[in-house]
Parts: C-alpha cells; sequence; structure tokens
C-alpha cells in the first residue's frame, strides 16, 4: 500500500453485531498471496435485500447475477472477492458466479438463489472460482457477527483505509440499528451507488419497501460522489434487513413510503452520505476532499450535472491540488456542462470567498484571499447559476501526481 489518505480516521468506529448478521474473512490468494480478499456474510431465515446497481453497458458477472436475484429480495449469504472484478470474462466470468453461488448455498444450508455476489478488482482476467469455493465452508463455521472491521478490509483493493459507518434509529419505539461497509477509491463515477457498499440492518422491512427506501437515497450519496468520472463495471449497493427487530415489537413495514420509516430513513441517508464522503477522501492521491455545490439552476438534474461537470474536471482538480485559486477553469467547466447558465448572472464562492459574481471578477476579491484559502484540507466550491432555484452537490477531491502513479502501477 502507497500513502494512507491524510484523511484516514485515527480511530476507526466500531460496528456493534446486528441479530441475524454473521461474518468471516480469508485469504483465498486471487490476487496477491497472503492478503485478506475475500468476505463472506450469512444471514438468518427472513432477512430481506434490495439494491441498487451498476449501468454500465459492460457490467460484470456478479453484477449480472445480482440483477437477476434480486428480483424474490430474499437473502441467507453473501459472498465478495477483492483483486479480480470478473467482469468482462464472458462464459467463465457466469460459470464462475455460479459455481461460487452453488458452493456457498452448502455452506450457507440455503438456495443458490438466495447468495448475492459481488468482486472488485482487476477487469479481463479470468477469476478462479475454486479458490474461493474451498474456503468458503472452513468460513461459514467460523463466521461470527461482529467482524465488521475485518469485513471492510476484506474488500478493499486501492483503498487506503477501511471505510465504516453506524447508526441508530427507531422504529415504533423500537431501537434499531444499522451497519454500513464501503469500498471505492478509483474508478468512481457511480450511476447508482459505489463501488461496493453493503448495508445491514435488523429492521423488519419487505424487499419492496427496502428498495423504495435505498434507491433514492443512493442519489444525494453514492450517486454525489466522483473521484475521476469513470463508471466501474461493478458498482453494487446491497441491503441487507434481518427482521429481527420484529421480536422485539418492531412492525413490519411493506410500503416505502410508511411514516413510520421517517426515523429509519434519516438514519440511513446520513450512513450513506457518510460512507460516499469516505470515498471521495480516499480518492486515489488525494490531498484535499472537495464539496462542490451548484444553486439557481432549472432542475436538481441540471445542477447536479454542472456540478459534475466542476468536480471531474482535470483542470479544475489539478488546480486545486496545485492550491491555485484558477476560478476561470470553474466558469469553462460550467459552460461545458451542456445545461442552462446565465453567464452574466453567474457568481462563484471560494469558502466564504466570492471570486466572481454577475459574469465577471468581483469587486472586492483579491487574489491573496482565494490562494489563502486554497491551502485548507477541504475546500468549498459554490456556484449559482441564475436560472432557476434548484441545487445539488457533489463531493471529490484533487487530482495529483500520485492518482497517475498508482493506476499506471495498478496491473503490477
Amino acid at each position: 500500500m502507497g500513502k494512507v489518505s491524510p484523511f484516514a480516521p485515527t480511530e476507526l468506529p466500531h460496528l456493534g453485531a446486528i441479530d441475524g448478521v454473521r461474518l468471516a474473512t480469508a485469504s483465498a490468494g486471487i490476487r496477491y498471496p497472503g492478503r485478506t480478499d475475500l468476505l463472506l456474510a450469512l444471514f438468518d431465515p427472513g432477512t430481506t435485500v434490495a439494491g441498487v446497481l451498476t449501468q454500465s453497458k459492460t457490467s460484470s458477472a456478479p453484477v449480472d447475477w445480482c440483477r437477476a436475484h434480486l428480483r424474490h429480495g430474499m437473502a441467507r449469504a453473501l459472498v465478495v472477492n477483492s483483486g479480480n472484478a470478473n467482469a468482462f470474462t464472458g462464459k467463465r466470468g457466469h460459470e464462475a458466479v455460479e459455481q461460487t453461488a452453488k458452493e456457498a448455498a452448502e455452506a450457507a444450508g440455503c438456495q443458490a438463489a438466495d447468495v448475492y455476489i459481488a468482486s472488485t478488482g482487476v477487469i479481463g482476467e479470468p477469476l478462479i472460482a475454486s479458490k474461493i469455493a474451498s474456503r468458503l465452508d472452513a468460513m461459514a463455521r467460523a463466521a461470527k457477527p461482529d467482524a465488521y472491521e475485518a469485513a471492510a478490509r476484506a474488500i478493499m483493493t486501492t483503498d487506503t483505509y477501511p471505510k465504516l459507518a453506524t447508526r441508530k434509529a427507531e422504529i415504533e419505539g423500537v431501537e434499531i440499528t444499522i451497519n454500513g461497509i464501503a469500498k471505492g477509491a478509483g474508478m468512481i463515477a457511480p450511476d447508482m451507488a459505489t463501488m461496493l457498499a453493503f448495508l445491514f440492518t435488523d429492521a423488519a422491512i419487505e424487499p419492496v419497501a427496502l428498495h423504495e427506501v435505498v434507491a433514492p437515497l443512493a442519489e444525494d450519496s453514492f450517486n454525489a460522489v466522483t473521484i475521476d468520472g469513470d463508471t466501474s463495471t461493478s458498482d453494487t449497493l446491497l441491503i441487507f434487513a434481518t427482521d429481527a427487530a420484529a421480536r422485539r415489537g418492531a412492525p413490519r413495514i411493506a410500503r416505502g413510503d410508511d411514516k413510520r420509516l421517517a426515523n429509519f430513513r434519516t438514519a440511513l441517508a446520513d450512513l450513506m452520505r457518510d460512507l460516499a464522503q469516505q470515498i471521495a477522501k480516499d480518492g486515489e492521491g488525494a490531498t484535499k476532499f472537495v464539496t462542490v455545490t451548484v444553486k439557481g439552476a432549472k432542475t436538481k438534474k441540471a445542477a447536479r450535472a454542472i456540478a459534475k461537470s466542476i468536480a471531474n474536471s482535470p483542470l479544475v482538480k489539478t488546480a486545486i491540488a496545485g492550491e491555485d485559486p484558477n476560478w476561470g477553469r470553474i466558469v469553462a467547466a460550467i459552460g461545458k456542462a451542456g445545461e442552462d447558465a446565465d453567464r452574466d448572472r453567474l457568481a462563484i464562492w471560494l469558502g466564504d470567498v466570492l471570486v466572481a459574481k454577475d459574469g465577471a471578477v468581483a469587486t472586492h476579491y483579491r487574489e491573496q484571499d482565494g490562494a489563502a484559502y486554497m491551502k485548507n484540507r477541504e475546500i468549498a466550491i459554490t456556484v449559482d447559476v441564475g436560472v432557476g432555484k434548484a441545487e445539488a452537490t457533489v463531493w471529490t477531491c484533487d487530482l495529483t501526481a500520485d492518482y497517475i502513479a498508482i493506476n499506471t502501477d495498478y496491473r503490477s
């Protein structure tokens, strides 16, 4: 592993056990000998599942498997490997998924249709499923309820630290726990969620309702983060609800618009934003965490498109890395977004520093003020495009020479 992100937490959050979830990890030698690269999660009978998957037209074999099996909405196991994405691997890739699901089902005592699979790593290299299958029985026996940190580490690729989050919520006065782990540092411009994110809760929520809750929340969390503008073949967001809270008096929720889910939805949204921001803070080679907010757009979709145009601009990102308040690059990124913007009403802020207004440099702006602000580790860019009332926020990071080094060495 290279440099650790300057945003890596000094202490990782502790994720306590969730009734109905057990976790195990192992080293399967998928790409690097001795590296923990395999996760098995086991769920009690009655666990429901929902998810959002990449819209990439070159999606991986595990994504295809999950898309087919999410329809029935029940889960007993999750298998995740790092080091190999099992993407663009043809028939062999689908055979590897089927073999993994079959072996995991035997280890978990369930049907293969109740097994969900995700892979992350190098694209285009065959995945040797026997490396995974040979370890699943022992992992199932060793699975325990509080191994979330180990689980988060097992799914890392170029991440420099494991990403974990936990929240508490209430449904009809019954305490609910939500735990989440995620990975992602490069090839991040999700068209649904992030590269991989797995959420676990003891709530009692039917599959359709679970999907109706999580899918919209992905828009303002994982879909609002970008590292390099590249959507992965493997983007997978899955949430598993074990139903255990029903034994403590929580109601079983059948509709996503049920008002009793309000507190749960708020907590889940906060957890998902937390994980999404952790991904931006661990962007490959990142030294700055950047929040881009666009106001005054005609629609939220337009605001997000403009924000992503700014956040994905190599010129903007390198200026941030060099601590250069080159707001002209922001103007150019707004103009290329293809969305309505009034040049002569445009306003731009770097933090609280107004640098441009009404289509020109702000009257009282001083270059030294902008330069001083750019030395901060966390940077906020705010733009008002002057054509409406909609707004959106996107999180990203700067672009440094280390990003190039990481990606030129990625397969070595």
